[in-house]
């Protein structure tokens, strides 16, 4: 029973993780590039998507920690999960029916549609502290992101197929087949969540709701958290850096292929090298979850940080389209590792009767360093003039968050957050 929630709770990420490969990582940036923003300069076009990707990530930053405390206070994590999971489903079935040239629906879709993402996830990963035990965290926390990088990269796989040969698949050409991939990302995301729902239990809040309503007590529950934070300046601390250098992380993810298209790559070989990403990153992410059980989480982290330095590096100098593929091995070494260990780490810092609203401040922050992240690359772009510039803008978050992670005293942050669990 025990094995079966934890690989229901873990199979939320093989459905989601579809959107993340498919729509946000590959097939986006591509189609808005030549068939939605066909008309735009290059340089605009990069702006817009970088925009549209900040602007989802500002509003999940607006309301993050607030649902959190509503979530918390009801014992409602699931609903939530629920209700974000169909909108992120809904919308992006939606970006089929986009016709060309029609960049601002297109754009206004995929915000939806990256809010549903987003925003599910919050819940998700708060779920966490009820289907693993402490010292399991890393790993199951790899888990998830290991079957995210298998199940997202099978479906990749179909729909780069579907769009390299669309005769076969019964498609009149590319095009339609990267809209065909939009709901077949649609339907994968909806089939793969039903484990999480049927088996995953969220035990029952014993918190009462003060007040009239829950977002009232969500209010109330917000601003109590922010006072908390004052007493667990470990747990501030790691979410300082992990703002900084997740943004690399997730900056790299969005707007990989947009650079290299901007270089002047092939899209077909930049297609194929997130899906090098993929596989690699399966078996990575379970290597990067005993690796945290063994050394520590921490140690992980800085590991993925180093090398997250020297692949920008090597982007910068980038000429070459096999140089491309080996950054992609290189990324899919340490992508999945640093994300599922930051999760595991940030676990044991809060109050585990809290999970949901501490959550919230974990991806509010995160989204909030994606909002930074994808527009600096854009201006810096189109101020200078050359993309090189603006992949090379981002190691000054990488540094900043790996020197502010080292001051961190993961069993000092433990200790204060038991101290916190149960009091009112």
């Amino acid at each position: 029973m025990k094995n079966r929630i934890t690989i229901s709770w873990a199979f939320y990420d093989w459905a989601n993780s579809a959107f993340a490969t498919t729509v946000m990582a590959g097939f986006f940036p591509v189609f808005f590039k030549q068939y939605w923003a066909a008309g735009l300069d290059a340089t605009q076009s990069t702006l817009q998507l970088g925009t549209a990707n900040s602007l989802a990530s500002l509003i999940i930053v607006a309301l993050a920690p607030l649902l959190g405390a509503i979530a918390d206070q009801g014992g409602a994590k699931k609903k939530f999960l629920l209700f974000f999971a169909t909108m992120g489903i809904v919308m992006t079935g939606a970006l089929f029916f986009v016709a060309q040239g029609a960049w601002l629906l297109a754009v206004a879709i995929y915000v939806f549609a990256t809010l549903g993402f987003m925003g599910g996830n919050i819940f998700y990963d708060s779920l966490i502290v009820e289907v693993a035990e402490d010292k399991e965290r890393d790993f199951v926390s790899g888990l998830g992101f290991a079957l995210g990088y298998l199940g997202g990269g099978i479906l990749f796989a179909v729909n780069v197929a579907m769009t390299t040969w669309p005769e076969p698949f019964g498609l009149r050409d590319a095009s339609e087949a990267v809209r065909v991939s939009f709901i077949c990302v649609s339907v994968w995301w909806a089939l793969f969540s039903v484990p999480v729902f049927l088996f995953v239990k969220e035990p029952h809040s014993k918190k009462k709701i003060a007040g009239p309503n829950p977002l009232t007590a969500g209010i109330r529950q917000l601003m109590d958290t922010f006072r908390e934070l004052r007493h667990l300046r470990t747990t501030f601390l790691f979410l300082l850096g992990y703002w900084l250098y997740i943004d690399g992380v997730d900056t790299i993810v969005r707007m990989a292929v947009d650079y290299g298209m901007s270089l002047g790559f092939n899209p077909n070989s930049l297609v194929a090298a997130l899906l090098i990403t993929q596989f690699v990153g399966f078996p990575a992410a379970m290597l990067f979850g005993k690796l945290g059980e063994r050394f520590g989480a921490k140690t992980g982290i800085f590991l993925g940080i180093g090398v997250y330095i020297g692949v920008v590096t090597w982007a910068y100098y980038m000429d070459q389209e096999y140089e491309f593929y080996a950054l992609a091995v290189a990324i899919g070494l340490v992508q999945g590792g640093i994300q599922s260990l930051s999760r595991s780490l940030y676990s044991r810092l809060i109050p585990r009767d809290r999970a949901a609203q501490f959550f919230g401040f974990y991806n509010m922050l995160g989204k909030f360093a994606a909002v930074i992240g994808p527009v600096m690359m854009g201006w810096v772009g189109v101020w200078t003039g050359n993309p090189r510039y603006s992949i090379l803008s981002i190691i000054i978050l990488f540094i900043a968050g790996a020197a502010i992670l080292y001051f961190v005293d993961v069993e000092k942050g433990q200790r204060a957050a038991q101290e916190l669990e149960g009091r009112p």
